[in-house]
């Protein structure tokens, strides 16, 4: 998995009935864009720094999506 910062962090619901999360990517902690990330989740008015799992994917600014 390698993003951009300005790239969107899609993670899927794991539990039925629970929405995607989705947060732009903020800042990158390697040059190579792998992670961690530092990510603002569009639902909340924080920052985190995430090691995305499985069920996540980026979407990227230019290019579309990009799966793990």
């Amino acid at each position: 998995m390698k993003a951009e910062v300005g790239d969107r962090l899609i993670v899927e619901s794991t539990h039925l009935g629970e929405p995607r999360r989705i947060g732009i990517i903020t800042a990158l902690h390697h040059a190579d864009g792998s992670p961690p990330y530092d990510v603002h989740w569009l639902d909340q008015e924080h920052e985190v720094m995430i090691f995305p799992g499985p069920d996540a994917r980026i979407e990227h600014r230019n290019t579309g999506p990009e799966t793990s």
